[in-house]
């Protein structure tokens, strides 16, 4: 789960309290993007400030701020109550205008979160100090070499893996990111820039570039970056074609520094026009732009389809298709209908995903569930990943897309894998790689972090080696690394 409050967010000061709030999303985002930001103490609404730096300012003049929630900061609220030491009922609500995902035609998607906890107020000066983002001593175990080029296919870690982590922040983002590298895990990564960098949206050069010194250092390198198109601005105003392609090029930019091989984008996101500004940028920069596709999403959908034909009418190598196998999903994760059966959904509805996943007729029982106000309010969350990470695809839908395909997410959620949950898709569009010709890069991502708390590090090596397993020959024994990404 990603965290909203830590054990030590509440903190005694000598005219009231400090209530440290943790953002529960995989991504930097705008301040002004924070609203309807309440706090509960002992049942009792609370009066808090919002403190930034030197400022204070009341929450709803949030909307106004121009700067950025970083994903390792926690937002400071401040209240003039004066707390008993001991332990205290805490609950913050709020809602995150999310810039990059859109509801409907009439602006971009907002998410409600709220989060309980009994939390220790300690009295005045007396809570030790955070550990902070200290270094951790890296796991021994050397980067594993690379083969010799015998054509096998290199696979890769997404640092998405260790979003609670980066989130919790405990250790600073690029020790966290470094060590996936530095630990022997994988000697190449994706990476989030906006889990990275303060400077997101527009890395700088200092941060990127130091950053491609460490990684080199140890062996390592970035193959993708995942970027952002946040199509709304702070005003709630769509962003013209020339501010997004602006929003969007410091970010190419930081991976042609990084030395990757390009930015992940949204399948069909960009549109026609974005497309054609972004083509001599992309050349510029001699980088890729990779468009996803994944979970629900398929070639069905009259949107996808045209985005599909765009793709292939502008027939440029700098931008290409990136599959994630979520689309490709025979059954669910056996953790995932756990924690559907604990959060309080219908106990025959998940019976009913857990036997026929695939069926039109359990998607149109998730959708009556929804519309009916069958699901928990503390299920909502969890139970939209059936209506957009879940896919029901199956290796022949996504055919057509192959032949643009240069980049694949080997998405998992947890490792149980019977009936080869977790393989089969892996072996599926091995197999249609193989018959495609393709030479890209295969990057081991996790998503079930959401409702399970495992080690990614534990996690990302099980599936790596599981991965090479369900790939066969075409997989390499050791992760391979090309120092030239183009």
């Amino acid at each position: 789960m990603l965290p909203v409050l830590l054990d030590d967010a509440l903190d005694a000061t000598d005219g009231g309290f400090t209530l440290a709030v943790s953002l529960p999303w995989i991504r930097s985002l705008p301040l002004a993007g924070v609203i309807d930001l309440t706090v509960t103490i002992d049942g009792e609404p609370v009066e808090v400030e919002v403190r930034l730096g030197r400022r204070r300012v009341s929450p709803g003049a949030l909307s106004t701020e121009p700067g950025w929630w970083f994903v390792q900061d926690r937002l400071m609220l401040e209240g003039r109550r004066m707390l008993r030491p001991g332990a205290h009922d805490v609950a913050v609500s709020f809602a995150l205008v999310v810039p990059y995902l859109q509801a409907g035609s009439e602006g971009p998607l907002t998410l409600s979160f709220r989060a309980d906890a009994a939390l220790e107020n300690p009295a005045p000066g007396t809570r030790p100090a955070s550990p902070g983002a200290a270094s951790t001593t890296p796991d021994p175990r050397p980067a594993e070499a690379a083969p010799a080029p015998d054509g096998s296919w290199a696979l890769s870690a997404s640092a998405f893996n260790w979003t609670p982590e980066i989130i919790r922040a405990e250790r600073d983002a690029l020790d966290i990111v470094a060590g996936i590298v530095e630990a022997g895990i994988a000697p190449t990564i994706e990476v989030e820039p906006g889990q990275l960098w303060r400077s997101f949206p527009e890395p700088t050069s200092l941060d990127v570039l130091a950053f491609r010194e460490r990684l080199e250092l140890a062996g390592g390198a970035v193959t993708i970056l995942g970027g952002s198109i946040d199509d709304w601005g702070s005003s709630g105003r769509r962003r013209t074609e020339a501010e997004r392609l602006a929003f969007l090029t410091p970010q190419l930019r930081a991976a042609a520094q990084l030395g990757a091989r390009g930015v992940r984008v949204p399948f069909g996101q960009a549109g026609p026009e974005l497309l054609r500004l972004l083509q001599p940028v992309l050349a510029e920069l001699d980088i890729v732009l990779y468009e996803e596709i994944q979970g629900q999403q398929t070639l069905d959908v009259a949107a996808n389809a045209a985005n599909l034909e765009l793709l292939e009418e502008l027939d440029d190598p700098r931008i290409r298709v990136l599959i994630d196998i979520s689309m490709l999903m025979p059954s669910l994760p056996t953790s995932y209908l756990a924690a559907l059966r604990d959060a309080g959904v219908c106990g025959a509805l998940v019976d009913r995903l857990a036997s026929d996943w695939r069926a039109p007729d359990t998607h149109a029982a998730v959708l009556g569930a929804l519309r009916g106000g069958e699901v928990p309010g503390v299920a909502h969350t969890l139970f939209m990943n059936l209506l957009v990470r879940f896919g029901r695809s199956t290796i022949d839908d996504v055919a057509p897309l192959l032949p643009l395909t240069e980049g694949v997410h080997l998405k998992f959620w947890d490792l149980d894998d019977t009936d080869a949950r977790v393989s089969g898709p892996i072996a599926d569009i091995g197999g249609a790689l193989r018959s495609a010709g393709f030479t890209g890069t295969l990057t081991s991502e996790w998503g079930g972090h959401e409702w399970l708390d495992d080690d990614p590090v534990a996690m990302t090596r099980a599936h790596l080696a599981l991965a090479r397993a369900a790939l066969g020959d075409r997989a390499p024994m050791t992760t391979a690394h090309r120092t030239d990404h183009r």
